[in-house]
């Protein structure tokens, strides 16, 4: 049996001003898809580095905005699996400060 989507992802949040690469994803509340080490920037509380992360996983509900809803961690994110962009995202209840922006890490499968 196939997914339609994958049931887990790592959201990082990091500075906004770390997104020079990335178009459109100026809100706060969008963000590119990253894979790995490369989405926690090179060195340890430098530029690219999260400042916070979460595991979230799919709820079988559809969000707000009409995309997959994932949860965990304190972090609710609805997620478009085809660009793997963060299209709503509420971190302990609250919208996402100003200056920070929210990526996406697929989890690495390790047994």
């Amino acid at each position: 049996m196939t997914m339609s989507h994958p049931q887990s992802y790592e959201i990082l949040i990091v500075p906004e001003f770390t997104d020079d690469k990335a178009p459109g994803t100026g809100n706060g509340a969008t963000g590119a898809s990253v894979r790995g080490a490369a989405a926690r920037g090179s060195d340890e509380g430098g530029p690219g580095a999260a400042i916070r992360s979460a595991v979230v996983t799919a709820t079988g509900e559809t969000g707000e905005t009409g995309y997959p809803r994932y949860a965990g961690e304190g972090v609710v994110a609805d997620i478009d699996p085809a660009t793997r962009t963060v299209e709503g995202l509420l971190v302990d209840g609250s919208e996402l400060a100003y200056g920070l922006s929210a990526r996406v890490a697929e989890r690495a499968t390790e047994a």
